[in-house]
């Protein structure tokens, strides 16, 4: 009986503390350690949506990351979260769904820029798909795991070939731990 208190007491002492794997509550607190979250300002980007339309599938908006604009060191953060808003071609808004806009971000905007065709590469630290969407996951409170090595300096968000997106808009961009959800 002993055991069995002792075990359920350290089940609880690591639910509360959040665990290495990103749990943790909500708020606006980083869940888990680490630095406190850090919302990109996107006012304070030169571009966050494309201004001509997209004419291909997987086309291209670069959003440049000003150092002014970031984090002077990534190692405090372990989870990223993304969020996009969607328009057609004649700028109506389209709900957000799988198989519309993958975003990657980038360290070096002057090299590869696309990296692998699935998941990140030497240059980009992360890439999803289905930014939006129900099987997407970096635009959720959680955000998706990554380990930074520099400072992003880029954001590349794609239409997905298909798909009936024009036009695409970067919504947010925090850095974080475990859950963060904006007020």
């Amino acid at each position: 009986m002993k055991k069995l208190g002792m075990i359920l007491a350290i089940i609880a002492i690591i639910a509360l503390a959040g665990c290495g794997s990103g749990g943790g509550g909500g708020g606006a607190a980083a869940a888990g350690g680490g630095a406190a979250p850090f919302i990109v300002d996107l006012s304070t980007l030169a571009l966050t949506k494309n201004a001509s339309a997209f004419t291909k599938g997987w086309d291209d908006l670069l959003i440049d990351l000003p150092a002014t604009s970031m984090p002077s060191d990534m190692s405090g953060y372990t989870r990223v979260t993304i969020d996009a808003k969607y328009f057609s071609a004649d700028g109506t808004e389209i709900a957000p769904s799988d198989s519309m806009v993958m975003v990657t971000m980038i360290y070096d905007p002057s090299g590869d820029i696309r990296g692998p065709s699935m998941g990140p590469g030497a240059n980009t630290p992360v890439k999803e798909f289905n930014v939006g969407g129900f099987s997407g996951m970096i635009h959720k409170d959680r955000g998706v795991r990554c380990t930074f090595s520099q400072v992003p300096r880029a954001v590349l968000l794609q239409n997905n070939a298909g798909s009936p997106v024009a036009f695409a808009q970067l919504t947010k961009l925090v850095f974080h731990n475990g859950n963060f959800k904006s007020e």
